[in-house]
């Protein structure tokens, strides 16, 4: 099969060994996959694959189901389906543990689909699982306008949780307000802690999702209400800062890191199957959709990850076969 290998920091499209179904594993013929931060990260040596997980980046596809191993029940040779995946995804094929493959929510495309299971996994677990978000509470998400950030505000608006964004352009910022966000601030304006109490009546925000890291931190605490939750979900400003215990305990504040990727079979397979229960049947009454910057044919993976370290897209750049 042909995929995307990282030689010298840069991605080049060559001849791979074809991945082969085992137990409990299901096949798939890759019609798209994505471009995360995680790949980015990759591609740089930033970031290695988990121990035993495909050196090909990708974290997410879409295609059509060839084989599955023994005990396979989920789906069958021939549905369309989307995996979360540990990596190789910017492949012709891949296989994936059943757990992490979904059928594709009705009316949405295949392609359309490739957009869906790392962003929404992540925002999902990490809203409802990590951060145990209640009805009628306030969200702060940073990079409102990342992949990541467009799933979450949409989420967030169906259960009935005003968010607010961080993004990078007043245009990122009406387009997150078109989704449902409540407002926000363009971060090249100033800090956006300066705009919480005008945003949260003075009371603050209930959960804080962050992608950003060290820069962060100090205004995250400062922006949250007795009982808030951080969740830190990124390192993309930097790892290394000074923490106000203090403030940590004065307002009881949880500090929770995590990341999707490392995560068990288990783990991932629970999040796929939560997915498939609250938001598969949004998507197929058209209250959430993937949001999709541009689609790039995904030999010119170089070129797709170049345009999203450029910081001007909004939602997903897909990778296609």
């Amino acid at each position: 099969m042909q995929a995307i290998l990282i030689e010298d920091r840069k991605l080049v499209w060559r001849e791979a060994p074809e991945p082969e179904v085992t137990p409990g594993t299901v096949k798939i013929a890759v019609k798209a996959s994505a471009v995360n931060r995680a790949d980015l990260m990759q591609a740089l040596g930033q970031y290695p694959p988990p121990p035993g997980a495909s050196d090909v980046p990708g974290l997410e596809c879409s295609g059509e189901v060839v084989a599955v191993g023994e005990g396979v029940m989920r789906v069958a040779p021939g549905d369309s389906v989307c995996a979360l995946l540990a990596g190789g995804g910017y492949a012709e094929t891949v296989v994936a543990p059943a757990g992490q493959v979904l059928r594709i929510p009705e009316g949405l495309g295949l392609l359309e689909s490739a957009a869906l299971p790392e962003v929404f996994a992540t925002a999902y677990l990490n809203l409802y699982g990590e951060a145990g978000l209640a009805t009628g509470e306030r969200v702060l998400l940073h990079a409102g306008a990342s992949g990541v950030g467009t799933a979450a505000i949409q989420l967030c608006r169906e259960s009935h949780n005003p968010c607010y964004v961080t993004v990078g352009s007043q245009a990122k910022l009406e387009r997150c307000i078109a989704l449902g966000a409540s407002g926000g601030s363009n971060r090249h304006d100033g800090s956006f802690a300066d705009n919480v109490a005008e945003w949260t009546h003075g009371e603050g925000f209930d959960v804080v999702l962050d992608p950003v890291g060290a820069p962060y931190l100090a205004d995250n605490l400062a922006s949250l209400r007795l009982d808030g939750r951080l969740i830190s979900i990124g390192l993309m400003g930097g790892a290394q800062c000074e923490l106000n215990l203090a403030l940590l305990l004065m307002k009881r504040l949880r500090i929770v890191g995590s990341t999707l990727r490392p995560r068990g079979i288990a783990a991932k397979s629970a999040v796929m199957d939560g997915l498939k229960r609250d938001v598969w049947p949004k998507i197929e009454k058209g209250r959430i959709k993937p949001i999709i910057e541009t689609v790039i044919s995904m030999p010119e993976a170089q070129r797709a990850h170049e345009l999203v370290a450029g910081n001007e897209t909004v939602g997903k750049v897909l990778l296609e076969l």
